[in-house]
Parts: C-alpha cells; sequence; structure tokens
C-alpha cells in the first residue's frame, strides 16, 4: 500500500476546507472514483487541514493527487488557497 498526506495551510486554506465540508458529498463521490482506493479521510484543522488517502499502490496515490488538483480547480478556484505540502510513502502498518 501507498499513502499521500496533503496538508494545507495558509491563505485560503480555512477557506478550502470550509468549501470542501459544504461539498463533501461531491468530494466523497470524487474521490472514490481512485482506482485502487483503499482509505480517505480529510480532516478540518480550524485554519486548514490535512487529507490522508491510501491506495494499494503509487499510481493510485498519484492519480488521487491529480483528482484533488481537478476537483479544486473546478470547484474552489475562486479562493486561491496556497499549495498543499505532500508526504508520500509507502505504508508500513495500518490497523482498521
Amino acid at each position: 500500500m501507498y499513502a499521500v498526506i496533503r496538508n494545507y495551510l495558509g491563505t485560503g486554506a480555512k477557506q478550502l476546507f470550509e468549501r470542501l465540508e459544504e461539498r463533501k458529498t461531491d468530494v466523497e463521490a470524487t474521490l472514490r472514483t481512485v482506482p485502487g482506493l483503499v482509505s480517505y479521510t480529510l480532516l478540518n484543522t480550524g485554519d486548514g487541514g490535512t487529507s490522508v488517502t491510501v491506495c494499494t499502490d503509487k499510481a493510485g496515490s498519484d492519480a488521487s493527487l491529480k483528482v484533488a488538483r481537478e476537483w479544486i480547480q473546478k470547484n474552489a478556484s475562486d479562493i486561491h488557497a496556497a499549495p498543499p505540502i505532500v508526504t508520500e510513502g509507502p505504508v508500513i502498518v495500518q490497523i482498521n
């Protein structure tokens, strides 16, 4: 398995996560299209937020980055949030 974490901070991050929460049904439907998706978590930190995507392989995680970027461009381009800080790598342990 492979995971990607996106941290959204700074200008526009709070507004972006307000939009994501307003449109969470659409966000969920969009992320479910990612090939090999194992889990997706979106959390609001109050001043921005974090998403954690786990896929069966790196290709799925790469696809999740593309899908997320496209969703933001289509649904939140008016917010002008800074790009996320991306951390990614192979999953060592996952407990469900």
